[in-house]
């Protein structure tokens, strides 16, 4: 199983079923946030919604396609990470995240994507990741752009979001730049 040490007080690790009521209640607890910004946020609305979401990541994770990971900070569960998809062949993945609004603006989430710049550039051997954010959602965008990232462009319109079409920033980071900043 996935398992990932960040620090002292971050652990990632593979969501498994024992963990659907948890986060459950965790999305529903910050659904009114998270909904500004994700679009499936709005088709999670059941514990067997978390369920099937936690199904498809353990295959994703079977596949050898990536995983879908909690983010525990000082044992509670907080948010979720993962990738998108793995493309083995030409070294390139998509990163996503999300972050309870109680723990937003304390660094919480950029010690995850370091943690896991290290992880995939490293022992992936990932040549190329992504981060997509909305324009708008200044505190996401600013993880990539705080980790060396550069901005890529944007692609317009590209998912619906609580009824409204929304643009995505893209970030890009290959390898040898994160050795030279790392």
């Amino acid at each position: 199983m996935f398992c990932h040490r960040i620090d002292d007080e971050l652990e990632l690790g593979l969501l498994e079923p024992r963990h659907a009521a948890a986060l459950y209640r965790l999305v529903e607890e910050n659904r009114a946030y998270l909904g500004r910004w994700l679009s499936w946020v709005a088709d999670t609305r059941t514990p067997e919604a978390v369920e099937a979401f936690i199904q498809r990541g353990l295959e994703q994770f079977a596949r050898g396609d990536g995983f879908q990971a909690g983010i525990w900070y000082r044992g509670e569960l907080v948010g979720t990470t993962g990738l998108h998809h793995l493309d083995r062949h030409a070294g390139s993945t998509e990163l996503g995240y999300w972050l309870a609004e109680a723990l937003q603006g304390r660094g919480v989430m950029t010690r995850v994507v370091r943690g896991l710049c290290r992880l995939l550039f490293g022992q992936y051997g990932v040549k190329r990741l992504e981060i997509r954010c909305q324009p708008a959602n200044t505190r996401s965008c600013a993880i990539p752009e705080r980790l060396g990232f550069s901005r890529e462009g944007v692609l317009r319109q590209v998912e619906v979001v609580d009824g409204e079409r929304v643009d995505h920033v893209v970030y890009g980071l290959l390898s040898e730049e994160w050795r030279r900043h790392d």
